[in-house]
């Protein structure tokens, strides 16, 4: 390496190494490890905390401070039926946690089989289920817990690799499931195309009892008007004899309160029976009183829509500011890349292989603490 060579390097290494210096004298103290929403956020739901005031009746006559309405109150099921384009008694309503309603969905798998399958999937040793990656590590860690396999697809710009997919589930019977973050997808922001939805929602399976969790956690977290629209995954599986196929998910826990917001499955009339079957068993109704305060809050899938609204002026400009740094400070070397997403709560920043850790490492003792490397990526 010649002299004007090294010196250049040490001149940026220098540069780079003080305005480093001046982030540690921040003291800042910023968790970036989930998409968190701002105390600006949560307090745009500040209303809720006064709800639903003096009369907890629902319109139907239902005291909801009392047991009962397994599935959930009729007015918020048929908000979330609207919100994952199905009919509201094919929803179950549950607690604050949809994460929460995916584990028991695949434990109950486990243990007692599905609608259309032979046996309890703990009685296959060699269970496998399909991970998009970069994906969500917390999906990832449920079914890593609950024995399966996971085998990594390639996520693209339209979802995941469908020819990987295609190949895989039709030629080995092992495999029960998908995991699927359809719309701003965790962590890349992408969104899945039409074509996707369709072939996911037809393609052929070995196992007959082959299940698609649907995970839409972001599916009106828009930044602006003019978004991506998402194809309906349940008439699609309907149209192809696939009707069971299909579990959809989704929360209120970034439109609200995270720690006390709604969440909800969709399914077919059977995979909703069978749920309902063992959820007698486990319990005797959700919090319905919080389920009431929510659909007061909002009204209707209007209402929510408008309130997703004032989260989108919040977040936007944040993404925008991000993705501007990112380019003034790195696209001139040519040692990064990353996502510009049209909604959801992530952004996927790839960097010089071998580094990642190296970043993170950096980052945290500057204050800034971020999503483990890898941490997209099973077994990692």
């Amino acid at each position: 390496m010649n002299d004007v060579v090294s010196q250049n390097i040490r001149s940026h290494y220098d540069k780079f190494s003080s305005k480093y210096q001046s982030f540690l004298l921040l003291d800042l103290s910023l968790d970036m490890t989930r998409g968190k929403p701002s105390p600006t956020q949560l307090n745009l739901s500040d209303d809720l905390l006064s709800l639903p005031g003096t009369n907890y009746q629902t319109p139907q006559g239902t005291d909801t401070r009392n047991y009962g309405i397994l599935d959930g109150l009729p007015g918020i099921k048929s908000l979330f039926a609207e919100l994952l384009g199905v009919q509201a008694n094919q929803v179950i309503v549950g607690g604050n946690s949809s994460l929460t309603m995916m584990y028991d969905t695949l434990q109950r798998a486990c243990q007692f089989g599905v609608p259309g399958g032979d046996s309890p999937w703990n009685s296959e040793p060699n269970r496998k289920f399909l991970c998009p990656t970069p994906g969500y590590d917390r999906h990832f860690l449920i079914t890593q817990h609950l024995g399966f396999e996971l085998i990594n697809i390639d996520i693209t710009d339209t979802g995941p690799d469908m020819d990987q997919v295609e190949w895989l589930v039709k030629n080995d019977p092992t495999i029960k499931g998908i995991w699927c973050i359809p719309k701003y997808s965790n962590p890349t922001g992408c969104c899945y195309s039409p074509e996707t939805v369709k072939r996911l929602a037809a393609m052929p399976t070995a196992a007959t009892d082959f299940r698609i969790m649907w995970d839409n956690a972001y599916a009106e977290h828009h930044f602006n008007d003019n978004h991506p629209e998402l194809d309906n995954i349940a008439n699609h599986s309907q149209q192809t004899g696939n009707e069971n196929r299909a579990i959809q998910f989704a929360s209120t826990s970034k439109m609200t309160l995270p720690g006390a917001g709604v969440a909800a499955m969709a399914a077919s009339e059977e995979n909703i029976a069978d749920a309902k079957k063992h959820l007698n068993v486990q319990g005797i109704g959700p919090d319905k009183v919080n389920q009431l305060r929510h659909l007061q809050f909002f009204g209707d899938i209007a209402g929510l829509r408008r309130h997703m609204k004032e989260h989108a002026k919040q977040v936007k400009p944040k993404f925008d500011l991000v993705d501007r740094i990112l380019h003034e400070e790195l696209s001139q070397w040519n040692i990064a890349s990353w996502t510009k997403p049209e909604g959801g709560y992530f952004i996927s920043l790839d960097v010089t292989p071998g580094l990642a850790r190296k970043v993170i490492e950096l980052s945290q003792k500057a204050g800034v603490k971020l999503t483990g490397a890898g941490a997209p990526f099973p077994y990692v």
